[in-house]
């Protein structure tokens, strides 16, 4: 198994996150956006991972060849992101947008698909390749935090472009595996979504990126409103994902013990709270911390536990869809969903009401899991002992 090749590209995916996230908000206030607009504007990428990874998926399970499409949709990231650096406008930026983000979000959930077939018997332990990621967007956000305060928000454009070239680069280093159309036994992928356990998992999974599109959106803006410096809030932004870090070389461990149904049940209860102590505490250090802290299970856990479930309720010739839908359905729909009324929320109740909201989503998300996720299901407990 290529450990260190597929860690890379990990590592340099999810630094460009680490720059994206936390920091395009503010650059798009700086180029004179509204909290509407910024919010419409972080939906447009959403909305282009809802409709990317499908059609490459498609592809790629009739085709069973992964990496190419992974290098393909690199390079034109790289690529069509240029032109943020000439636009000018809403809709402009907002085209530009939608074509960087339509090819950088259909490279991961083929990457996940060719991780998991390295991985094949070993999937308890794709947490230690994956965490190679959070140190990415580590590294990211607290060097480019301490860098927004010498030079501007200018910056944050010419950072992500450079990361999105090390993505490509790193694409080509990563060997194909698997190649070939791979039989199944599950039959078409309309039956395999008919299952009330998967159409539940997908709603969960929906819901939980949506109550975290405010804190993707706003979070840093936020912050920035109630007195914290850059520097500071990419100390923040990083904080949560060293400890998601911590969590991620333990995972294998979590899912043994409690299964992978128990570990996303308690990641979205703690989003609850979680949400609520950024809307009412965020004045307050260490409940800022607390709250921080909390992203390891919100995000970190969370994310482990689908990808086992993913792998386990999708086989065969539909591994890559079960990662697009996952991607599609969560990061997408429920980002773009998220974003938009975040974005509403903000400006016409206040910048608390999104986070109010949002832990509205994880206490209804709760609910479904533990009524209609199945507490037998081998994707969800015994698949995780099976694999020790």
């Amino acid at each position: 198994m290529p450990y260190w090749r597929l860690s890379g590209f990990y590592f340099f995916y999810f630094a460009s996150l680490g720059a994206m996230l936390p920091f395009w908000g503010l650059y798009l206030q700086d180029r004179g956006y509204s909290p509407a607009e910024i919010g419409e504007l972080m939906a447009v990428i959403m909305v282009t991972k809802l409709i990317a990874p499908n059609i490459w998926g498609w592809i790629a399970d009739h085709t069973g060849r992964r990496m190419p499409i992974v290098r393909l949709a690199s390079l034109f990231s790289v690529i069509c992101f240029i032109g943020v650096f000439f636009v000018e406008g809403y809709w402009a930026l907002a085209l530009v947008m939608m074509l960087f983000s339509f090819f950088w979000n259909a490279s991961l959930p083929q990457f996940e698909a060719v991780t998991m077939s390295y991985l094949h018997e070993r999937i308890q332990h794709y947490s230690r390749i994956r965490l190679w990621g959070s140190v990415g967007f580590i590294l990211a956000v607290l060097a480019l935090g301490f860098m927004l305060e010498q030079w501007g928000v200018g910056l944050v454009p010419k950072v992500v472009l450079g990361l999105y070239l090390g993505i490509f680069l790193y694409s080509l280093l990563v060997p194909e595996k698997g190649a070939g159309v791979v039989q199944h036994t599950q039959g078409s992928i309309l039956d395999v979504l008919k299952r009330r356990e998967i159409i539940a998992f997908l709603l969960v999974c929906f819901l939980m990126q949506a109550s975290h599109s405010a804190y993707y959106a706003f979070y840093s803006i936020y912050m920035e409103e109630i007195g914290y410096s850059s520097s500071l809030i990419g100390q923040l932004w990083a904080l949560g994902v060293v400890v998601e870090v911590l969590v991620f070389l333990v995972m294998h461990h979590l899912l043994h013990r409690w299964g992978a149904r128990t570990v996303l049940i308690a990641s979205l209860a703690i989003a609850v709270v979680r949400w609520m102590l950024v809307a009412t505490t965020s004045d307050q250090m260490p409940m800022v911390l607390l709250a921080q802290v909390m992203h390891a299970a919100t995000f970190g856990t969370f994310h482990a536990a689908a990808i086992h479930m993913v792998h386990h309720y999708f086989v065969g010739k539909h591994q890559g869809r079960g990662q697009a839908l996952y991607s599609s359905i969560s990061f997408g729909a429920g980002g773009a969903f998220g974003s938009l009324l975040s974005g509403y929320l903000w400006s016409g109740v206040g910048p608390e009401a999104p986070y109010w909201v949002a832990a509205g989503y994880a206490l209804i998300a709760v609910i479904i899991a533990m009524r209609w996720l199945d507490p037998r299901d081998a994707s969800s407990g015994q698949a995780a002992k099976q694999g020790q």
